[in-house]
């Protein structure tokens, strides 16, 4: 009997690259003779014509399921729902737009087949078409990151990987609402091989992820598994109050010593700066991760479903 390989594909407003997608999938996937499969397309509450698209393709083929939201969850959640719908022996994530190249299906496989990795990952080895900017600061964030994180986050690494059924079911067994899921697939372990290419540009259409968000999936990174930041805002508040005691050292001396007259009033503005901009800046931290706290508490689904292909078939 053959084993069933679950690729998961994550959608918001790819109406361009779907059907460009489906051919060279298909193609490709066709090339492992060992492996039946499913692709479970999951639509991230796209506003045009993508889930139609999705839809219309279920109807000429079974192999496809989908899974779509009631609304926009983002990325994160829209992967989480493809690996709990899984039934596949082996699992994979990739995008629609082809930056992450069905073509290296066979040779993940292999690996994990042929070699006892649990998982087969992906790296861009380049930023080939993206802002210079924006590379700038991806490098920067990796580099940070790895100083304050004891999980190791690979610079490149792209969530397109393969994975064996072990390693998502550890990764599902995390049920965190914040979720970074590239610090998961680190943070479960499992023996992980590195697949490294260029980077490939978009078939079609344009990316989703501004600088924004990326900031923002930059900060779900570290406040989700660093602790760092408020091991810094007590060093920072230390050397703060370090600098407010030598400049204490330096009134006396001028006052005592010099007879340097001081502005009580520059002195007061002074201290009071100080202490407020290190208290603000220590409560803005710890804010973060109150709030992340909070969020967990409430208990929130990570994604609401609106509609299966089950619904459609009955």
């Amino acid at each position: 009997m053959k084993k069933k390989l679950s690729v998961i594909v994550s959608c918001f407003n790819e109406e361009e690259v779907i059907p460009y997608f489906y051919k060279e999938f298909v193609k490709e996937v066709k090339k492992i003779n060992d492996l039946d499969y499913e692709l479970i397309f999951v639509d991230d509450g796209s506003k045009d014509k993508t889930f139609d698209i999705i839809k219309s393709l279920r109807k000429e083929d079974k192999k496809i399921r989908y899974i779509s939201f009631s609304r926009n969850f983002g990325k994160e959640a829209a992967m989480m729902a493809g690996l709990q719908a899984s039934t596949g022996d082996f699992v994979t994530l990739m995008d629609a737009d082809l930056q992450d190249p069905p073509a290296l299906l066979s040779t993940m496989y292999d690996y994990i087949k042929n070699e006892g990795y649990d998982c087969v990952g992906t790296r861009r080895v380049t930023r080939k078409g993206e802002p210079i900017v924006r590379s700038f600061f991806a490098r920067l964030f990796y580099k940070l990151i790895n100083k304050m994180s004891k999980v190791e986050m690979v610079d490149g690494a792209r969530d397109f990987r393969l994975m064996n059924r072990r390693m998502v079911d550890a990764i599902v067994s995390m049920k965190e609402y914040n979720r970074y899921s590239k610090g998961i697939f680190s943070f479960v372990g499992f023996k992980t091989k590195w697949l490294e290419y260029e980077n490939i540009e978009r078939v079609a259409g344009t990316t989703k992820w501004n600088f924004w968000k990326l900031f923002k999936y930059a900060v779900e990174g570290i406040v989700g598994f660093s602790t760092f930041p408020l091991i810094l805002s007590s060093i920072i508040g230390i050397l703060f109050c370090l600098v407010s005691f030598i400049m204490l050292i330096i009134m006396f001396i001028k006052s005592v010593f010099i007879h340097t007259a001081i502005s009580s009033l520059f002195t007061l503005l002074t201290v009071l700066f100080g202490i407020c901009g290190i208290q603000l800046f220590i409560m803005g931290i710890i804010g973060i991760y109150l709030s992340k706290i909070y969020l967990e508490t409430k208990n929130r689904p990570i994604y609401v479903v609106k509609e299966t292909e089950a619904d459609l078939d009955d």
